[in-house]
């Protein structure tokens, strides 16, 4: 295939930093080999089935070359739990977002206030309430708490310290933001790699590769800055069709849109 040689070296390219990851982290080729074994699985039976026929065991195995025997071991596996990391994530994303955007939340400044715990209006549980749904005010409290998202002063209102959740002390989160955030980036780059340019998803970046390494943290700080306020400004117009945050928008199915901006930055060559 004229395709594979490039095909191979972007995966190359893609499991560079993913393999120092796993290795950082005491995961063996071994391992790694037996999840793509069951991811190749679950896409080929979700993604790849005939129109109108049953996916098979036997056309999952052609289309992956693992035994039947093996399809059928991966396809009897245990769901593996991630479901409730992603809900945690979302749920606390969502009330930080809503605190600072809406405007019952706010200060006379526009800034996001300082709460008091409990009261049907104004609140941080109903701020829980609105954007997190039924569970318990203090469960999402004591997940803000534990990554320094929030904390209660002397009086008992509950403050916002950060513009964004990021759980930085909580290594199995931040696990979940790699799969998540990379998975999205790769499934845009696949699109696109099919797609004409009419229906092309966006996919930008800028870099510039001869640069000092003073340059490096003052433009660092002022990107972040800078895509906070573009990520805010994006937030408040992809909420107001978000049916979670008004029930009242119509519209047919079920779909997950956004878009991630991330800073990145290497050694290009060895020189001091």
């Amino acid at each position: 295939m004229e395709t594979l040689s490039p095909l191979r070296n972007a995966v190359v390219r893609i499991l560079s930093p993913l393999v120092r990851v796993l290795l950082r982290n005491g995961v063996s080729h071994g391992t790694f080999a037996d999840i793509a074994k069951e991811v190749f699985v679950q896409v080929a039976m979700k993604e790849f089935a005939i129109q109108n026929r049953k996916q098979t065991v036997s056309r999952i195995s052609v289309l992956t070359g693992l035994t039947r025997k093996a399809v059928k071991e991966l396809m009897e596996q245990p769901a593996d739990g991630s479901q409730e990391l992603a809900e945690t994530y979302n749920r606390a994303a969502r009330v930080i977002a809503g605190w600072r955007r809406d405007r019952q939340f706010q200060n006379d400044r526009g800034l996001p206030a300082d709460l008091p715990f409990k009261g049907d209006r104004g609140s941080f549980s109903a701020l829980v309430r609105k954007y997190s749904g039924d569970i318990p005010p203090r469960a999402v409290f004591d997940e803000l708490e534990r990554t320094r998202a929030v904390s209660k002063l002397a009086d008992g209102r509950v403050q916002l310290l950060v513009s964004a959740y990021l759980p930085t002390m909580d290594k199995r989160m931040k696990m979940h933001i790699l799969g998540t955030d990379a998975g999205h980036l790769i499934d845009t780059i696949g699109h696109n790699l099919e797609a004409d340019n009419n229906r092309a998803f966006f996919q930008r970046k800028v870099a510039y590769d001869n640069l000092p390494y003073e340059a490096l943290e003052p433009f660092r700080k002022w990107g972040a800055a800078h895509s906070q306020k573009l990520l805010e400004r994006l937030d408040s117009e992809l909420a107001k069709q978000d049916r979670d945050d008004n029930p009242a928008i119509k519209g047919t199915g079920r779909y997950t849109a956004g878009v991630g901006i991330y800073y990145f930055e290497e050694k290009t060559d060895n020189e001091s």
